[in-house]
């Protein structure tokens, strides 16, 4: 079932519904730019940025990545390192690998390491929204 968002100012109404906070994970900002240009107009979300791995799993802990869009690529600590340390930690995020590395181990590697799915960069929207369709996120 999609997720309901209505956005709304007054916190204290009881139908508040916050946007849904989601990741945006790359050293490449040109990469992050475009990737956050494919989103779907229509979907309420609060968007937030990270350069490497260790941003991202910050950024997770501070409540910013009920979805996470997670390059594979990165200094510091790279999108392996994110999805191991997200598993390690037990935390759930619903992570979509979007990476230039289309090697078949790849992909089946952040499959069972628990992404929900593989998008090749460069991305294009109607190959977002399927992937967000597809798991109920829009």
């Amino acid at each position: 079932m999609p997720i309901q968002v209505k956005p709304t100012k007054n916190f204290e109404d009881p139908g508040f519904i916050m946007s849904l906070p989601i990741l945006v994970v790359d050293d490449s900002a040109m990469a992050r730019k475009m990737l956050i240009k494919s989103l779907p107009p229509e979907w309420d979300v609060e968007i937030s940025q990270a350069e490497n791995g260790v941003e991202a799993i910050a950024a997770y802990r501070a409540g910013k990545a009920a979805v996470m869009f997670l390059d594979l690529t990165m200094p510091v600590l790279d999108g392996f390192g994110v999805l191991e340390t997200l598993r390690k930690e037990d935390l759930n995020s619903m992570v979509i690998v979007v990476s230039a590395d289309i090697q078949p181990v790849a992909q089946e590697r952040v499959l069972s390491m628990g992404a929900i799915a593989f998008v090749k960069k460069p991305v294009s929207s109607e190959l977002i929204s399927t992937v967000l369709k597809q798991y109920g996120v829009i």
